[in-house]
């Protein structure tokens, strides 16, 4: 089973944290991430900013953080024993410009970003942000596959 760490920096934490982790179940079953443990952080701006200058030299907030535990790493595990997929950052602030901007509802912008988030995890990148992208297109697909699981 799947170790899922939801932390909430946010002022007041969400209501909906146990449906957003049975959504990360879910999506996480269907990578075939099963015996991972993942943590993700919800947050504002302030904090993905001083993660996104340290760690990627960019001084400006963005949605969503990967940080993958075993990139590049030869990974040795034992029957039963959990991997750590790497830990994702999102930032609210962010996600609710995106969703006013692209005229989307906040749920299914969390969604998506978070689908992204597990997608680096995975080792899937991509080069641009243009919907052509095959790994952004694959992200809509899985988005449009949870469509009935609601987090709100």
């Amino acid at each position: 089973m799947t170790e899922i760490d939801i932390i909430s920096q946010l002022q007041e934490e969400p209501d909906w944290l146990e449906n957003y982790r049975i959504f990360v179940q879910a999506v996480l079953e269907h990578e075939n991430l099963t015996d991972r443990e993942i943590s993700l952080t919800l947050c504002h701006d302030e904090y993905i900013k001083e993660l996104n200058a340290t760690y990627r030299d960019k001084d400006e907030a963005t949605d969503v953080l990967s940080f993958c535990q075993n990139e590049g790493d030869e990974i040795m595990s034992f029957p039963g024993q959990q991997l750590s997929a790497g830990d994702i950052v999102i930032s609210m602030d962010t996600l609710e410009r995106h969703s006013e901007l692209y005229s989307v509802a906040l749920e299914e912008e969390l969604k998506r970003v978070t689908i992204h988030g597990i997608l680096h995890l995975k080792g899937m990148t991509h080069e641009t942000r243009e919907p052509d992208e095959e790994m952004l297109q694959y992200q809509e697909t899985i988005l449009a596959g949870t469509a009935d699981l609601k987090v709100f």
